[in-house]
């Protein structure tokens, strides 16, 4: 007999996931660009909701009751068909449990957010990765992956780290191609970049369909990655799943009050976006331009780009040159791109200066 507990198996297969690092080997600060956080921050009107007295003695309201009515307020959506978490990450975690286990598969595509690989182990099911096309989701290669055994399909759309986008007609492809008793999560953490009128479709399937859940957070365009509030939406019996095992005061009441806030200030979002779509589309330009030094950006719809080193520099010295230069941003050599650095869209001074770094680091490999 052992000595000492003894975690489950499939517990112990799982990595720890690692979040984007802040500083150098030698402990220098960095400029982060490893999160894919909103380098404007939050707007003013969450942030005078964050200093408000929130009552750190008494629990939150459990349900987020105020939230979800103004969620469903901004996104038309019955508040009764949204269940807030601790960040999305949270309800991601939570569907997998909820309708996987030991025996059944996770299924997603090859380069998608790792999570998805995490919240299929912590349940103990299995993990199918589906094989990418140019580093995008093949909805064809998902659907030839789905057998008897499927029971959660996960879809980041954008998707974190590539930055790749299914169009609406995909995404009905791809759940109209899935039995009935699988349930397809749409994970739309970066939905909120898309152009004003761009939609994959998600949330009206999601309304109509009982196998269909989306998720959304407010770390992102939001600016809230450090009051960890995310929330998803479905049919009732897909909410009620979530609810009766997710943490019973998993929103912070001062979180509660700052998304709300955020969702009222929907001139910061609109600003946030077109920033990010500005520097986004003049740092692409620019990796374009050193395309004859082996540089690569994988097209992208979300606040960062997956830049590919094809040439003589290498993700790791150019990800040494950036650090030198003050910035942090993601190798994910654990996630299969050890060609590729996920470099967070700062502000226009941020992009510039990287670019510059990375130039100068191309010609001199």
């Amino acid at each position: 007999m052992a000595d000492k507990p003894q975690m489950k198996l499939w517990i112990e297969k799982i990595h720890a996931y690692v979040p984007g690092k802040s500083k150098g080997a030698d402990g220098r600060e960095l400029i982060k660009l490893s999160a894919n956080e909103n380098p404007l921050g939050c707007s003013e009107a969450a942030l005078a909701a964050l200093a408000e007295p929130a009552g750190p003695a008494r629990y939150p309201d459990p349900d987020s009751t105020a939230l979800r009515a103004k969620i469903g307020q901004v996104h038309g959506i019955d508040p009764a068909r949204i269940v807030c978490g601790t960040g999305s990450d949270e309800l991601l975690n939570l569907a997998a449990q909820a309708f996987a286990g030991p025996g059944d598969e996770v299924l997603y595509a090859r380069y998608s957010f790792v999570v998805y690989e995490i919240a299929a182990r912590r349940c103990g099911a299995t993990p199918v990765e589906a094989p990418d096309v140019d580093y995008a989701t093949d909805v064809d290669a998902l659907l030839e992956a789905v057998t008897d055994r499927t029971r959660v399909v996960f879809l980041a759309n954008p998707n974190n780290p590539t930055g790749t986008y299914l169009p609406r007609a995909e995404i009905e492809r791809l759940h109209a191609g899935l039995p009935g008793d699988v349930l397809l999560v749409v994970d739309q953490a970066y939905g909120e970049y898309l152009a004003q009128g761009e939609d994959d479709g998600a949330m009206a399937l999601a309304a109509a369909h009982d196998n269909l859940l989306v998720t959304r957070t407010f770390s992102k365009i939001y600016g809230l990655a450090g009051e960890r509030i995310g929330w998803a939406t479905g049919a009732p019996h897909l909410v009620d799943a979530l609810n009766r095992i997710r943490g019973p005061f998993n929103v912070t009441a001062s979180g509660q009050k700052a998304a709300i806030a955020g969702l009222d200030d929907q001139a910061f979002v609109a600003r946030s976006r077109e920033e990010n779509r500005r520097e986004l589309t003049r740092f692409a330009e620019a990796i374009a331009g050193m395309g004859n030094h082996g540089l690569r950006g994988v097209p992208s719809k979300a606040n960062f780009l997956l830049v590919l080193f094809e040439g003589r520099l290498t993700a790791e010295a150019a990800l040494a040159a950036l650090a030198e230069g003050g910035y942090a941003v993601r190798h994910l050599p654990g996630q299969g791109l050890p060609q590729a650095l996920r470099i967070t869209i700062g502000t226009a001074r941020h992009m510039d200066e990287i670019a510059e770094l990375l130039r100068r680091a191309a010609e001199a490999a």
